[in-house]
């Protein structure tokens, strides 16, 4: 980079105005101390630009995290809460095999305060992840066993145990399935 390559860096508002010296008039030894001057001026120039980019980039990776953050800040809370969901569905499950007058209450009632926490999850930004009948994906699944079968293609989610839940787009908890394989004797 030749110096007016150098020279163009410099915004013209910032740039100080130039003395004009007669180098016949300088020793040898003001001119080296002229240009040891320079060099040095311009590597404080080269790292007040890097310093700048760092601290912009700085800037910049700072704003993320902190909305990072504030996107995720009740991630904890909410796995905490899963297995309480988990705890509701199966209540709920039982309350439905038992069919007289006390168990539809019971089951009505369970059913409310499932859906209350459940609405409140989802606002928060839980998703669930329903895995049912769809390829077996590793990152968001979790293969608890594998059963041969003709019924589902190979690869596929026979069955899910456990459901998997999303925060926004960060994996919480992966579902549990059962993985379609071929039969022994199959080809």
């Amino acid at each position: 980079m030749s110096k007016s390559d150098k020279a163009e860096k410099i915004p013209a508002d910032h740039a100080e105005p130039v003395a004009t010296i007669d180098a016949a008039s300088l020793t040898p030894e003001q001119f080296e101390e002229l240009k040891a001057r320079a060099a040095k001026a311009e590597e404080s120039w080269d790292r007040l630009l890097r310093t700048t980019a760092d601290f912009d980039n700085f800037k910049k990776r700072a704003a993320r995290e902190r909305t990072e953050a504030i996107q995720f800040a009740n991630a904890a809370l909410i796995q905490k809460l899963l297995p309480v969901l988990d705890s509701f569905e199966m209540a709920l499950a039982a309350a439905q095999n038992a069919k007289d007058d006390k168990s539809s209450s019971l089951q009505a009632g369970i059913t409310m305060v499932q859906s209350q926490l459940k609405s409140a999850l989802v606002e928060a930004g839980l998703e669930e992840i329903d895995a049912a009948g769809k390829p077996f994906d590793p990152t968001q699944q979790e293969a608890v066993s594998q059963l041969e079968t003709t019924d589902v293609p190979e690869g596929h989610v026979i069955q899910q145990i456990r459901k998997g839940y999303r925060l926004r787009e960060r994996l919480l908890r992966p579902a549990s399935v059962v993985v379609a394989k071929k039969p022994s004797g199959a080809k």
